[in-house]
């Protein structure tokens, strides 16, 4: 006590402890008030500047609208040609994160490591995930945010050719298992009808130049749990795609702080073609609504139903004494900077053991999105609508498969739930270029994704737990299978959805300012 007094008296404006005048009142309180702005400037500098783009595209776009009968072809392409980079930027950056990621989370996943309780927890995570997702499709078709705006070129959209249900199946599954890998990076299979001179129609096997994501999907998943069930010998390739996988997420990380220039010229390229830009905005503003509205019924009533049913316990007891890290959730926009409070909440307030939470939330943190599978399906609809093409049940169910198991695998990146958006839209032939909308109000949906993500993995924590006290479980058998989670974390490592500067504060200390973060990270 005595030298804490004495180092910190110095603090107090002495000097070798002699008193060198009194402190200003209220001096050391706005010095700290103005350090805590200048920390959330920075750690929120990447959305700020999001947003910045997004009005100064509306402003300008609404600024050019009325010289847009003056200005040819040329110039508009000149015009939005910023913003075409930034979606060739995303569309390049697509093959290697799709490949590696989900080699990556399928090798890490090995219910042999993970033992029956992670079985049943994955089984969980990927039940709500699709849950989400079919909740997600149902809402934007019932509500429609994108019907009665045409999209700028949507005129000029082919409508896909009708096929028969069998016909569309069995390409459905011709793409999931495609005869050739290489060919599957860049054209799918999809059979389409001729008439000889009988008139007597006929089906001819056609490949399209787009890229078969169901078919690199398949073979991402099979080929990691092939390197797990390898041992040492496939070690050296699982951690080869990881690091090609973390490379991948610094190359996304450098695009984002380009994507405030690329988005405000796409919105203001978008507004300057389009003959209605409020009828536009009205549209965005019910996707936005139409996700909110999702999130909320996933996160008040699916979830905690699940919960009851199994626990027979008040689920919204167990989701009050996680509100700090939902708030957390929805500041940082980020699972991982979320992660050390969820496994204080879980732990002190909602009577999850140390094994069980630190056992299972890393895995949800890495495996369960569903607050993203639910925007992404939004989004896809939504984007179909603005281009007036009719969603098949085929597509649909492609949508659904895509986007739960892309979950598998999906790293916590900047805007990693946009790419994933793009891996749908190329799986069901529907133009990307159009992100750009999404991209606009993504800074907001994102955020009530990250809640839904964190809240789906402390139900799972919860329901383990449950499982643990009826079956009597010793939690001394989970330390191998913890072990091999630690382990499995440090050749998978978790990354932010924030941008870099969230990964800094997250390791200079914990949002919730426990001095053990240090200690809880690295058992993630």
């Amino acid at each position: 006590m005595v030298a804490e007094a004495a180092v910190g008296s110095p603090k107090r404006g002495t000097a070798n402890g002699v008193a060198a005048g009194p402190v200003p009142p209220g001096g050391g309180g706005r010095g700290r008030r103005a350090r805590r702005v200048r920390s959330c400037l920075r750690a929120n500098l990447l959305v700020l500047l999001t947003l910045a783009g997004v009005a100064a595209g509306a402003a300008v776009g609404l600024a050019m609208a009325n010289w847009a009968p003056r200005l040819s072809q040329e110039h508009l392409v000149a015009f939005s040609f910023p913003g075409e980079l930034l979606l060739r930027l995303l569309r390049l950056i697509i093959l290697p994160l799709v490949v590696c990621s989900l080699v990556g989370g399928a090798a890490s996943l090995d219910p042999a490591s993970l033992g029956r309780m992670g079985g049943w927890a994955l089984l969980f995570f990927l039940l709500t995930t699709l849950l989400a997702s079919a909740l997600g499709v149902g809402l934007a078709f019932v509500l429609r945010p994108g019907v009665g705006t045409q999209a700028p070129g949507a005129q000029d959209a082919q409508l896909p050719q009708t096929k028969s249900v069998l016909d569309s199946f069995l390409d459905l599954f011709r793409n999931i298992f495609p005869d050739n890998l290489v060919a599957a990076a860049f054209r799918s299979y999809s059979t389409k009808y001729q008439q000889n001179v009988t008139n007597i129609t006929l089906t001819e096997p056609c490949e399209n130049e787009e890229m078969n994501i169901l078919g690199l999907v398949m073979f991402s998943m099979v080929l990691g749990v092939t390197l797990r069930k390898m041992g040492a010998e496939g070690e050296l390739l699982i951690r080869f795609f990881n690091s090609f996988n973390e490379a991948t997420m610094i190359m996304v990380s450098w695009i984002m702080w380009y994507a405030p220039v690329g988005i405000m010229f796409l919105i203001a390229g978008k507004i300057v073609e389009m003959e209605n830009a409020s009828q536009l905005f009205a549209s965005l503003g019910k996707y936005v609504c139409c996700c909110i509205l999702g999130h909320i019924l996933h996160g008040l009533l699916v979830l905690p139903l699940i919960y009851f049913v199994i626990t027979r316990k008040n689920p919204y007891r167990f989701l009050w004494g996680i509100v700090p890290a939902l708030a957390t959730a929805f500041g940082t926009s980020s699972s991982s900077a979320t992660l050390p409070l969820m496994m204080e909440c879980v732990e002190e307030r909602n009577g999850v053991s140390k094994h069980v939470s630190r056992f299972i939330l890393p895995i949800g943190a890495t495996v369960n999105m569903d607050g993203a599978a639910l925007f992404q399906c939004v989004a896809a609809v939504f984007i179909a609508q603005l281009n007036n093409v009719p969603l098949t049940f085929v597509q649909v169910i492609t949508i659904l498969i895509t986007a739960t198991a892309s979950s598998v695998g999906a790293a916590g990146i900047p805007a990693g739930g946009v790419l994933t958006l793009a891996i749908i839209l190329g799986a069901i032939s529907l133009p990307t270029k159009d992100i750009s909308f999404i991209l606009a109000v993504d800074w907001l949906v994102d955020r009530f994704c990250t809640i839904i993500n964190v809240e789906g993995d402390a139900f799972g924590a919860g329901l383990l737990q449950c499982y643990v006290d009826h079956n009597e479980v010793d939690l001394g058998s989970l330390g191998p299978e913890l072990a091999e989670v630690k382990d499995d974390a440090s050749v998978v490592p978790l990354s932010p959805e924030a941008d870099p500067l969230i990964l800094k504060m997250v390791k200079s200390g914990s949002p919730s300012g426990d001095t053990n973060t240090c200690e809880k990270e690295s058992v993630m």
